[in-house]
């Protein structure tokens, strides 16, 4: 077959998959949005945003105790997993010989293919006893947020860590040697040269990282607890965006009410949050990339 034929077929497949995934990405936003419509005919949209109590069964429609809640677990996963990630990645890039390499980069793959059902029974079996013990019965609940985002840290850890490491080793070799050059050990070179040289893909990995925790669904249903509940108490159970929608759409709710149709205007929400995520991380990306080109 001629090459100038296979590279048309090839180029013809390729933008195939590229309008299938616009295409897919399309009838998401459609799907929600239709749905989303049916809510707010019968809820308003202003005490949605600002209201503090979500009872669908007294038609109180609060979104700010599942914001919080959700926000309360990302938030926690991500003071452990991004100093920790960083740290990981500058050893693995830097100092790791190839050896240890090829043994910590096994185990961050296989926490990263861990179900995450498998975290949740983690958390409320492991995590949550532990924190009970250090803190006390009385101040930590069976289900709490803190339980469920120190595990969803311990979730996201690989992709931080994969996505830091893929920046630090992408800085050009001229810039370390040139820190040698001056006199700088391993550390002030990689501190002071590689570290903010990759910062670009490191705010990229921090912001996917917590979107990937915002939109974790398994680890909050299981241990965050069930039930809104307005708090800043990571000790006390709360139920986030994820959470709720699971609960709901697992149980025994008529089609096309308003508790059902509540489902779309989370996910939906849910969908522009992550959106606004990604929209900042390629943002950080050019605007960094730039200045080291």
């Amino acid at each position: 077959m001629n090459s100038r034929v296979v590279e048309r077929v090839v180029k013809a497949v390729l933008m195939s998959c590229a309008i299938v995934s616009v295409l897919i990405t399309l009838g998401i936003i459609l799907i929600l949005g239709k749905e989303s419509l049916l809510f707010f005919k019968e809820v308003s949209i202003v005490e949605f945003f600002t209201s503090t109590k979500w009872q669908p069964t007294i038609e109180e429609f609060g979104v700010l105790p599942l914001i919080n809640s959700t926000l309360t677990t990302s938030l926690i996963a991500m003071i452990v997993a991004a100093p920790l990630g960083l740290l990981v990645a500058i050893y693995l890039s830097e100092y790791a010989s190839e050896k240890v390499r090829s043994i910590l980069k096994p185990i961050l793959e296989i926490l990263a293919g861990i179900p995450t059902v498998v975290y949740g029974y983690f958390a409320l079996t492991f995590m949550t006893p532990l924190l009970r013990l250090i803190f006390g019965q009385s101040n930590v609940e069976v289900y709490n947020t803190a339980s469920a985002g120190l595990v969803m840290g311990i979730l996201i850890l690989p992709l931080i860590t994969s996505i830091t490491e893929d920046a630090l080793r992408a800085v050009p070799r001229s810039l370390k040697e040139a820190a040698f050059g001056l006199g700088g050990n391993k550390l002030v070179s990689t501190m002071t040269i590689i570290v903010p040289a990759a910062f670009s893909g490191i705010a990229a990995g921090l912001i996917l990282g917590l979107s990937r925790a915002i939109g974790e669904t398994m680890i909050v249903a299981l241990a965050a607890g069930a039930g809104p509940k307005f708090t800043f108490n990571p000790f006390e159970a709360a139920e986030t965006l994820t959470g709720y929608i699971v609960r709901i759409s697992g149980g025994d709710v008529s089609y096309n009410t308003v508790d059902y149709n509540s489902i779309f205007a989370l996910g939906l929400l849910l969908f522009f949050i992550t959106l606004t995520l990604n929209i900042v991380s390629r943002k950080i990306v050019e605007k960094f990339q730039e200045e080291y080109d």
